[in-house]
């Protein structure tokens, strides 16, 4: 053998021997491409949220998943806590009445006015909402909230109790309310109207236990402990709520307080009225079905307020059937017959004369109230396209309706004096506003269809 042989040999023999083919060893060059490919896809997808919150872009809503149910589950918490209060008034309304010895509007006043800041707050919460400060407007609104509810506890004269229940509390629930609607609205598309009917079942099941709390306390314990028990089931809840409740969409830190153009859309500006209309006459019920029964059937304190329970109790299955129909055949028409039927229900109230219709009259007219309450912000949501702007717009149309949550008890309790205490005219006034809303959202549906290119009478989902 040849000197050239010899080192070819050599330099053959020297060379590492070759590497395995990770492509043999992983199962073949496919199972190689998977992991690449997914390893590309995972990667695109974290890229792809992180471009989308730089740059504003929002992602479509998830429509479900654990997060999602657990938003709606901690807005549910946070509706019990501000309108089961809200809703409760009733208990309240009475006893007021007797212990301050004033009439019947000077107590409405407080409880109106309760509910007027929690609407009335929504165009600045609102707003500051689609600025990313929900966090700390959560803060703030759980201070004011159990703080006015504790002060409440210590009141003993008119405007002590109109300060501390109407104003703080009210305040209070103007930053928790409005803010937590919009964010739950930003979880769902197809399943809003069922996120928003379940949330709304948070005022049932607060118009429940507490006006139980304050019949089984109050002869017990008396006032003061009976109020405080409440403001620590509201802290309790407030706070788990507060671990899952997250903003969605991207801070839009420019935009003005309240955006005029909107009101150039006539579905929303009908709309709007529409919803003004039906909460002028809303709360009448809540406020004033104890007072009637003691002041007209002559029932007792304490049996009043089963009559409230039993009104706070069908609004359950009130809230959550209309928002179910409100994802199949759209919640602007389930809207239109809510108001239609409850104003009907209304002006049945003035043939009553005895306790167990009264009972029955409760019962459906809880029912119809209830689906106004639940579908009014899903069928508001479903009117505005820009997800961004969900907090504003909806903050604006809660201001307004704010105005109507404020006077109705009040005219209505205006009303019951005048007419020595007769309550006919009341409950006239109350069934005609709910049936011109009627009116008004059935105009918003038409402008909405019209756009839509599908005339005016059809069976469109709006």
């Amino acid at each position: 053998m040849n000197q050239p042989d010899l080192e070819k040999r050599q330099d053959v023999t020297d060379q590492p021997p070759p590497s395995p083919d990770p492509s043999v060893e992983d199962g073949g060059p496919s199972n190689l491409q998977g992991q690449d490919l997914e390893r590309t896809s995972t990667f695109a997808t974290v890229l792809s949220r992180l471009r989308s919150r730089r740059s504003g872009v929002v992602e479509p809503p998830p429509d479900g998943g654990f997060i999602a149910w657990m938003v709606v589950f901690s807005t549910f918490l946070v509706t019990m806590d501000t309108w089961g209060v809200v809703n409760s008034f009733g208990v309240f309304q009475p006893y007021y009445q007797d212990m301050l010895q004033r009439p019947p509007e000077d107590i409405s006043w407080i409880g109106s006015f309760e509910v007027f800041l929690l609407f009335f707050i929504g165009t600045f919460s609102g707003r500051l909402t689609d600025a990313g400060f929900f966090r700390p407007m959560y803060i703030v609104g759980i201070t004011l909230a159990t703080l006015g509810m504790l002060a409440t506890s210590f009141c003993s004269t008119y405007w002590q109790f109109f300060l501390a229940q109407g104003i703080c509390v009210g305040l209070g629930n103007g930053l928790l309310f409005c803010p937590c609607m919009a964010v739950t609205a930003t979880y769902f598309a197809k399943r809003r109207s069922l996120a928003f009917g379940l949330t709304a079942a948070g005022s049932t099941v607060g118009g429940l236990v507490f006006p139980s709390m304050v019949r089984q306390l109050l002869p017990r314990i008396g006032f003061a402990w009976t109020i405080r028990a409440i403001v620590l089931v509201q802290l309790v809840t407030f706070v788990f709520a507060g671990f899952f409740m997250k903003s969605r969409i991207p801070p839009r830190s420019s935009g003005p307080l309240v955006e005029w153009a909107a009101f150039k859309e006539l579905e929303y500006t009908f709309y709007a009225i529409g919803a003004y209309l039906a909460f002028l006459s809303a709360y009448f019920a809540f406020h004033y079905l104890a007072a009637f029964s003691r002041d007209i059937l002559g029932i007792s304190y304490s049996s009043s307020l089963d009559l409230l329970l039993v009104l706070n109790g069908v609004g359950g299955p009130g809230r959550i059937i209309p928002a179910y129909f409100g994802d199949k055949i759209g919640p602007v028409n389930v809207y239109m017959i809510c108001t239609l039927v409850a104003g009907l229900i209304m002006f049945c109230w003035v043939a009553v004369d005895a306790v167990p219709g009264l009972y029955v009259w409760a019962c459906f007219y809880g029912m119809a109230v209830g689906g106004v309450q639940s579908i009014f912000p899903a069928g508001l949501t479903s009117l505005i396209t820009d997800p961004q702007k969900q907090g504003t717009r909806m903050g604006m149309v809660f201001t307004i309706v704010s105005f109507a949550a404020l006077t109705g008890s009040p005219i209505a309790g205006a009303i019951i004096s005048s007419q020595s205490g007769t309550y006919v005219g009341a409950q006239v006034f109350a069934g005609t506003s709910m049936l011109l809303a009627t009116v008004f959202i059935t105009a918003a549906r038409v402008v909405r269809t019209r756009k839509m290119g599908l005339g005016t009478f059809n069976l469109a989902k709006v």
